[in-house]
Order: C-alpha cells, then sequence, then structure tokens
C-alpha cells in the first residue's frame, strides 16, 4: 500500500513539474539585436567603447511615507540620457503584480529626458512594503532597479 501510495504521489508531482509552463510559451518574443545591443554586458571585463547611453535618474528610490491599505499611488521616475546613443528600454517588469511599471517606450537621444512611471495598489497589504521595477536597456549595466515603499496602514 505504501509503495504504491509513493508511486502516485511521484507521478503526480512529476505530472505538475512538467506541465507548469510559461504563460508566455510558444510565443517567441523578437527585439531586434540593434536595439538592446551591448556587447559589454556579457563580459564584465569588457571595456565600453563610449557609444552608450548612459541612464541618469534624479533618484532611483522612492518612499510614499503612509497610506492607507486599499490606495493606489504612483510615482514618476525620470532620468536623463547623458550618453553618446540613444537609449532603449526594452522592458520594465516589476516584483509582483500590484506594481505596475509605464516607461517611455520610443528612442531617449542623448541629453533629452525620459521616465517611467510605477503605480502601486496597497490593496491587501499592510505594515512596511518594499517593491522593485527591474529595466533592461542597452546602457551598461544593462540593467537599473527603481525601488518604492510605503508603510501601509489598514483601514479603520
Amino acid at each position: 500500500m505504501k509503495t504504491t501510495k509513493f508511486i502516485l504521489l511521484t507521478a503526480l508531482a512529476s505530472t505538475m513539474m512538467w506541465s507548469c509552463g510559461s504563460p508566455n510559451e510558444g510565443k517567441e518574443e523578437v527585439i531586434s539585436p540593434e536595439v538592446v545591443n551591448n556587447n559589454a554586458s556579457a563580459d564584465s571585463a569588457a571595456t565600453p567603447t563610449g557609444g552608450l547611453p548612459v541612464f541618469e535618474f534624479e533618484t532611483d528610490n522612492h518612499e510614499f511615507g503612509v497610506i492607507t491599505e486599499g490606495e493606489k499611488v504612483s510615482y514618476t521616475f525620470k532620468f536623463k540620457n547623458t550618453g553618446n546613443a540613444p537609449l532603449v528600454i526594452s522592458n520594465a517588469s516589476a516584483s509582483c503584480g500590484c506594481t505596475v511599471p509605464e516607461y517611455t517606450k520610443t528612442p531617449v537621444a542623448p541629453g533629452e529626458e525620459g521616465e517611467v512611471n510605477v503605480t502601486f495598489d496597497s490593496s491587501g497589504k499592510s505594515g512596511m512594503t518594499t517593491k522593485s521595477v527591474t529595466l533592461i536597456a542597452n546602457t551598461e549595466p544593462n540593467t537599473k532597479v527603481l525601488k518604492i515603499s510605503a508603510d501601509i496602514q489598514s483601514k479603520k
């Protein structure tokens, strides 16, 4: 009897592991290599040629302070491209579904500015909370992490 239970549990666990596919499985996202080409990102010893864009954020961390559970708050992170080539953000992903980033989709020329707007929904959350948004761009390094935090008080 114990052997039968073990075999059934093993088969069930194996089936669950192989059946859990990514929601984007079978869909191939194509990004032009010219948009995010960054030869130095794969080799930390490589030196940039000087033709890369550079993120310069006013701040990369924003604290909302005390908010009430269920409140939706937003903050816009502003940046300037201080590099020598157009800056392109290819993706922005949040640490959880309660945080939604929206970003400048067009190339940001050298000397120009762009922004990343982050909206946080505090529904179902309480206490001190920190969330992050990771940007992928054609910069060196090719990732940038922005953080938001809030002290969420329950409704009274």
